[in-house]
């Protein structure tokens, strides 16, 4: 696989993935209040949702009453800085805990939105700071899921604890604790079945998932992590929902912000929830997961002067 990007790849990558939902601000315009209300209609069609983008109208508003916005060219600075400071809480980076062996990662998530291959990318960026990683393929109904999981494994001779087909994946992840508490594995990754947020049996088999990981260690699982399509817009904040009410999210990973996806989505669950924005990614090669940088990301999503078409 790839090696991990350089924070200046990525985000030159990020911003071509972005493109699309660079807010389009004729140079040298007004400030005025059709301004802003053209504003408002891209921030929404960015999939902000209507209570992040009031907030930061309002601040930009404050600014300009203020006689701190002449031109769109400063009124694309300042929503740049609001944007940033509004996520700036949420860049958390996942620090495993060394006292915790193995530190228990439980990926979930809604189906299609690149789980497997985010918790594959994890693994990677786990093993280049030094640790010894484990996966568990606690993904039994998915058809070639374990295949799936053990190809990545093999790839990145990263051992993969797997059962059958239609086994326990609760059982699956206690057998996985066991064998990574007997190898000295720093990180255990569980990859879970894709699911609907809106399917009670299976939200219960996560329940499930998370009480047997407790019972042998009470901090486990250490970090409950939620993969989101940003394609998905205002449904990812639903999954968040839902997710957070069996679970306990404690991070998000944000996918697929490969030129369709607005972006907007992370804007408007940081608004909402405050979880932490662990990772985001922009394609399918191991470099294109990063760590979430709020500055990064702001500038990336609202554009230069010279971007904006």
């Amino acid at each position: 696989m790839n090696q991990v990007a350089t924070p200046s790849e990525f985000l030159d990558k990020l911003r071509a993935r972005l493109r699309r939902a660079t807010l389009h601000l004729v140079p040298g315009a007004a400030v005025d209040d059709a301004l802003f209300e053209d504003l408002e209609g891209q921030l929404l069609q960015a999939d902000l949702g209507i209570e992040a983008a009031q907030q930061l109208l309002a601040r930009l508003r404050a600014r300009a009453r203020a006689g701190r916005l002449r031109d769109t060219g400063a009124l694309r600075a300042a929503l740049s800085d609001e944007i940033a400071a509004l996520l700036a809480p949420m860049a958390r980076p996942l620090v495993v805990d060394t006292g915790a062996r193995p530190f228990v990662v439980l990926a979930v998530g809604v189906n299609g939105v690149g789980k497997t291959t985010t918790v594959a990318k994890l693994a990677q960026r786990f093993q280049a700071a030094g640790q010894q990683v484990m996966l568990a393929a606690a993904d039994t109904f998915r058809a070639a899921a374990i295949e799936q999981l053990q190809a990545w494994g093999a790839r990145q001779n990263v051992p993969v604890i797997a059962q059958a087909q239609g086994a326990d994946p609760a059982a699956v992840a206690h057998d996985a604790w066991h064998a990574a508490r007997v190898r000295g594995s720093d990180v255990l990754i569980v990859d879970t079945a894709g699911r609907l947020h809106t399917q009670g049996n299976l939200m219960e088999e996560l329940r499930k998932i998370r009480r047997v990981l407790a019972r042998l260690d009470a901090a486990a699982p250490h970090e409950r992590l939620l993969v989101l399509d940003a394609g998905t817009g205002q449904n990812a904040l639903r999954q968040i929902e839902q997710f957070h009410a069996a679970v306990e999210v404690s991070g998000l990973a944000v996918t697929k912000l490969d030129g369709t996806a607005k972006g907007g989505i992370l804007i408007a669950a940081a608004q909402r929830f405050g979880i932490p924005i662990r990772y985001i990614g922009i394609g399918e090669q191991a470099a294109d997961l990063e760590e979430f940088d709020a500055r990064a990301f702001a500038s990336a999503l609202v554009g230069t002067a010279s971007e904006a078409i």
